[in-house]
């Protein structure tokens, strides 16, 4: 279906007072250069062999080699640092700011762009963490600290230095920090991941709109169903074909409008403000 349906219905949810939660992936930090995780810039060399995003993202991996992931991940960092927010993620912000404490944002992306962009840390759950913190790996204080800023960030395929090693150690206990971000053979919680926060704000949504995301990983889904379980409306917005908008589609509750996230949450968020500006 089209923009203009959803702008319709949008217009309907912010009329009736309706929670309106937005939920992104991956598709909306790619418009602003920050390659997929999949993709093959999140590959890593050690040695020989080549370590997939999925075998390097991992606790096993941490404890086997704490250098090689933080060499990875302050490679990703800087490809984070360089980027900066786009209109799609500048729009989200505008919706935050019309709708108050009837808005949630809901983050898999750990790029720190949202905030960034103006949504606020009160309003914005970031269900995976965020690249540019970390916490003890020995877990003897659940502190989430900021990384150094002085700290060098990593080309492809080098490794780390005595010094950054130092850097990167617990100020409480010095043992090493972990980024502060969910790995693939780890579960969600409420601590650290907003597990249940995600759940309350998915239960009290009228309107929940996806953005780039697929929901490779469980608790998207958990949302999903929520609320279109209690009768919730869905938009899902991506570049291709996925199993969010297949369920929009196929649900009588929801919309899959094909097309960038930019483009499409610019002329949302412009019906949100001229729907609350009417109020």
């Amino acid at each position: 279906m089209s923009t203009t349906s959803a702008k319709h219905l949008l217009t309907e949810v912010i009329q009736g007072n309706g929670n309106v939660t937005v939920l992104t992936g991956a598709g909306i930090s790619a418009e602003s250069g920050i390659p997929t995780f999949r993709g093959p810039e999140g590959f890593w060399t050690i040695g020989s062999k080549e370590y997939h995003p999925q075998e390097m993202a991992t606790v096993a991996m941490f404890r086997r080699n704490p250098e090689a992931v933080w060499a990875w991940y302050l490679y990703r960092m800087g490809l984070c640092r360089k980027a900066r927010p786009n209109a799609g993620h500048r729009a989200l912000a505008s919706m935050e700011f019309h709708l108050k404490n009837r808005f949630t944002l809901i983050t898999q992306n750990v790029d720190n762009l949202h905030i960034i962009a103006g949504n606020s840390l009160s309003r914005t759950l970031q269900i995976h963490g965020n690249i540019f913190q970390a916490r003890c790996a020995s877990a003897c204080t659940d502190d989430i600290f900021p990384l150094p800023e002085n700290l060098p960030l990593k080309s492809k395929g080098s490794m780390l230095t005595d010094s950054e090693c130092r850097q990167l150690k617990c100020p409480a206990c010095g043992n090493w920090l972990r980024p502060h971000v969910l790995w693939f053979d780890e579960t969600y919680n409420e601590h650290h991941y907003h597990f249940n926060s995600a759940l309350e704000a998915a239960k009290r949504t009228r309107l929940l709109i996806t953005v780039g995301t697929a929901g490779a990983t469980t608790l998207p889904n958990h949302i999903v169903n929520r609320v279109l379980g209690n009768g919730g409306l869905m938009f899902d917005i991506n570049v291709t074909d996925n199993p969010f908008g297949i369920l929009a589609m196929q649900s009588n509750q929801g919309i899959f409008i094909k097309g960038t996230s930019s483009e499409t949450l610019v002329a949302l968020a412009r019906t949100i403000a001229s729907a609350q500006a009417n109020l």
